[in-house]
């Protein structure tokens, strides 16, 4: 591993030595019950690893050679040691069973460690003096790759006809201004390959023109030294400082329209130095800016005058015809016997046009015969490698990698845990980020808030990609360009960070990590120890450092007592399996931060107890430091016993972020909101009454001002006033309140950031009244068995923001809401069990009510398991 996948690992390993001084600083500082011996020799381990770090950051500025590969292998096993050591000490500490057991390996471990420290530096030390001695030739094939658009025309320019035609539009479009495009996208989307045929169009329409490549390597001093001399053959003098230059660019564009393109931006302040000495004389002068890194564009964006153009991925035709151009490069068609192949590879490239090319020109040299193709396609991790054919591509593909801070590069790498084109879930990835240690602490934000950081820099860095949604504007799940996922396993696989196993039988070892398995029938051998693993989802062996634990969609019935071992456990996923109690034996993860036990019952449509709960212990109270808990039964078969002291305890949790529970009793109401008053972090809530005759007693409740969604279930006597007053509350869910007097809509519509609204047999009024300038904010309107329902009114200036309109199983409504059609913004309307009608009225061509919807792209009528398209 020597070259572009040293350097990778040099950085990750870099990055392993920081994570690991801060957490020994942690304990040897913070950890008051640590004993004095253990503490000594913590601290022992961190001045040596300190050393280290200088060693690996000066390093990190030279070429990689086979003996540096060595030494970062050596550090990083020392490393993973210390991680281990370092979580043994601490769970020694704190207990005296594990004390007596480990004392004695625990210190023994530790002088280990110190010794191979030391052995590790000297080694380190001769290697760095006979490689002084060497001469290095340099390893880099990024420059050249990323250059290529510069020299090969409009060659590779399929696809980009319409961004090409767009931004040709904006340079020359007369505005009596500079105005600035930044163009973002991933590695290999093509933004050099677009501006670059932007800019041989444009050029000549300006006074003066300059193309810059920035990179990584170019500072602010650099990029004036090119704009002044290559540029625009400006002399300088010599040791001019940059003061000097910036007068003299200044003075050489003054009144003159100018084009500039910087291409590859990766700092911020390199922007800043060039925008600082850019005249604006309103000569219509335009720059241009590629940059892979989106949050540098919106960080820029502060007037009008700087426009954003995220470049997209080609479109399934585009990719087909470059990569048969590439592929086929005689005739340019896909003979029969390999279209199938042909697909299956193309959609690994998932319209990324470097992809596309470097996979094209590799199987253009190779036999064109499904063996040969069908070889490739399962050889494409390998192939990245710097030996490989298509090292290029990794090349480019690393740089976004290598730019990440290190916290960074733990959290992205964690996508190699999931297979490839497998959605992840927004918090279940941030919850395992925080389990594995990943996300820093930062005075006044919660671990969840950091980790949501974390991943929206992910993103606007076009390293990870929402796959789905929110409705309010937040990605629902994750995912990771294939290729990109093909990259992560590689460095994955050599740095140790995670095992995956995709066939029957998997690469483990004792210092396995973590573990992936990503293949049915896998059985973890029972005689190889896995005694590092830290994510594993099994109770099959005794984990003692597992943070994060999953058993969901399983058929797990009970929590065995063995589970009170895995005291650093910090979520408990137990989704969708059988398990109805939770034992006491729980409540010695102290750690715990995310307790899921439940599951939905799909036997009914709408069944009032779709969600089971557990039976929670009575003291659930005792752990502190809960952030999620649902869902919990309130009641049981001893209604005022039991049940009551658990409410009552529920008032400890203060950290609470998301609380669920189900059954409760009107007995318990009070108590309830005594507990919840408490939980002043609380962001959602989900309470669901006993049955659908018991009511929901909540009147007395000093809400949490955070609150952003609510959702009651079950019958209400009167609307809750307070609910009124949450001024955060984003989403709400009434159903089966069945107010009588108390109209929900007059209640919530001045809420100034409600974006989703659910009523189902929540009132028993025939009239809806949606009054003008109210529910500024509203995305999503859900009514559904509204019985009594006739008349929905909508005045002109409601609603401002609506999107998606769901009417479900509302007999008596006469007609589509009167104002639908003054709803700019409604673009879904959906229709479920309604009768035929209503329906009717909206017919094309036939209904005396279809021309309301002309602004509605989408419409659709459900009738049990047939849709009818009403678009």
């Amino acid at each position: 591993m020597v070259g572009l996948e040293t350097e990778i690992a040099g950085a990750l390993v870099e990055g392993s030595v920081t994570f690991l001084l801060q957490k020994i600083d942690a304990i040897a500082t913070r950890e008051w019950n640590l004993k004095q011996i253990n503490r000594m020799k913590v601290q022992d381990i961190g001045r040596e690893l300190g050393s280290i770090e200088a060693l690996l950051q000066a390093d990190s500025k030279e070429d990689p050679d086979h003996q540096y590969a060595v030494w970062i292998q050596q550090v990083r096993d020392q490393a993973n040691a210390i991680e281990d050591v370092l979580d043994r000490v601490r769970l020694a500490e704190g207990s005296v069973w594990w004390g007596l057991k480990m004392r004695y390996s625990t210190e023994e471990l530790i002088q280990e460690i110190n010794t191979s420290l030391q052995n590790i530096q000297r080694t380190r030390e001769r290697y760095h003096s006979m490689r002084s001695t060497s001469t290095h030739t340099g390893y880099s094939t990024y420059f050249p790759v990323r250059a290529a658009p510069l020299f090969t025309g409009d060659v590779d320019t399929v696809g980009i006809e319409e961004p090409r035609n767009q931004l040709v539009s904006w340079a020359l479009e007369p505005r009596q201004r500079l105005e600035v495009m930044f163009v973002v996208g991933m590695a290999g989307l093509g933004k050099t390959t677009l501006v670059n045929s932007v800019y041989e169009r444009v050029k000549q329409h300006f006074d003066c023109h300059v193309w810059i490549t920035a990179s990584k390597s170019k500072n602010k001093l650099d990029v004036l030294c090119t704009l002044l001399v290559e540029g625009f053959g400006c002399s300088i003098t010599q040791r001019a400082d940059k003061v000097a230059q910036a007068r003299n660019l200044r003075k050489f564009l003054h009144n003159k329209r100018y084009v500039i393109v910087v291409d590859d931006l990766w700092e911020k302040n390199v922007w800043e130095s060039i925008k600082l000495v850019l005249p604006d004389d309103g000569n219509n002068s335009r720059i241009i800016i590629t940059t892979r890194r989106g949050d540098i564009a919106n960080s820029c964006r502060d007037d009008d005058s700087i426009h954003i153009h995220k470049l997209q991925p080609l479109s399934w035709e585009n990719a087909k015809q470059l990569f048969h151009t590439k592929a086929f490069s005689k005739n340019g068609g896909c003979p029969s016997g390999l279209e199938e192949i042909s697909k299956s590879i193309l959609h690994k490239c998932d319209g990324l046009p470097l992809g596309i090319i470097e996979i094209g020109k590799l199987l253009s040299r190779k036999a064109q015969t499904a063996y040969e193709w069908d070889k490739l396609h399962n050889s494409l991790e390998s192939e990245l490698r710097s030996s490989g054919g298509l090292s290029n591509m990794m090349s480019a593909l690393s740089a976004s990698y290598e730019d990440l801070p290190y916290h960074l590069k733990y959290c992205f790498l964690y996508l190699s845990m999931f297979p490839e084109n497998k959605p992840v879930k927004r918090r279940r990835l941030i919850r395992l980020w925080i389990a594995e240690g990943f996300v820093r602490e930062e005075r006044g934000k919660t671990l969840e808030e950091v980790g949501e950081e974390y991943l929206n820099e992910l993103i606007d860095r076009n390293m990870l990609k929402a796959n789905e949604m929110d409705f309010d504007g937040r990605p629902k799940s994750m995912g990771v360009h294939s290729l990109m996922h093909k990259m992560i396993l590689l460095v994955s696989h050599e740095d140790n960070f995670c095992s995956v196993c995709t066939g029957a039988e998997g690469n483990l070892t004792e210092k396995t990590r973590r573990l992936s398995i990503q293949k049915e029938g896998f059985d973890v051998p029972q005689d190889e120890p896995l005694p590092c693993v830290r994510t594993f989802f099994s109770f099959s062996t005794d984990l003692v450092l597992l943070r994060y634990l999953s058993l969901r969609n399983t058929n797990i019935r009970s929590i065995p007592w063995s589970l009170s071992k895995l005291r650093h456990l910090e979520t408990l996923d137990l989704k969708q399996t059988l398990v109805t109690k939770v034992p006491k034996t729980v409540l010695k993860l102290k750690k715990l931060r995310h307790l899921l036990v439940y599951r939905y019952n799909m036997e009914s449509v709408l069944p009032f107890d779709i969600v089971q709960g557990f039976k929670a212990p009575k003291r659930i109270g005792a752990l502190k430091n809960l952030q999620k808990l649902s869902f919990v039964k309130a009641s049981g078969q001893h209604r005022m016993s039991r049940e009551h002291k658990m409410i009552q305890g529920l008032d400890n949790l203060t950290q609470l972020r998301k609380l669920g529970i189900v059954e409760l009793a009107k007995e318990h109401g009070a108590s309830l909101c005594n507990s919840i008053g408490k939980m002043r972090n609380l962001h959602s809530l989900n309470v669901t009454s006993l049955d659908k005759e018991e009511p929901l007693e909540l009147d007395a409740m000093d809400p949490p001002r955070l609150l952003q969604r609510l959702y009651l279930k079950g019958p209400l006597q009167r609307f809750p006033r307070w609910v009124s007053s949450l001024h955060d509350l984003v989403r709400i869910r009434l159903k089966w309140s069945s107010l009588t007097e108390d109209n929900p809509i007059a209640a919530l519509e001045d809420l100034p950031n409600l974006m989703e609204l659910q009523l189902l047999d929540a009132y028993t009024g025939d009239q809806f009244d949606f009054n003008k300038g109210k529910f500024q904010k509203l995305k999503i309107l859900d009514l559904e068995r509204l019985e009594r329902l006739k008349f929905i009114i909508m005045e002109d200036g409601t609603l401002p923001c609506l999107q998606k309109l769901i009417i479900r199983h509302c007999k008596e409504l006469k007609q589509v809401p009167i104002g639908i059609d003054n709803l700019n913004h409604l673009n879904e309307l959906f229709l479920c069990d309604m009768p035929e009608k209503f329906v009717a009225q909206l017919r094309k061509k036939v209904g005396e009510l279809r021309h309301l919807l002309h602004r509605i792209s989408y419409i659709r009528s459900y009738q049990g398991q047939s849709m009818e398209d009403l678009s």
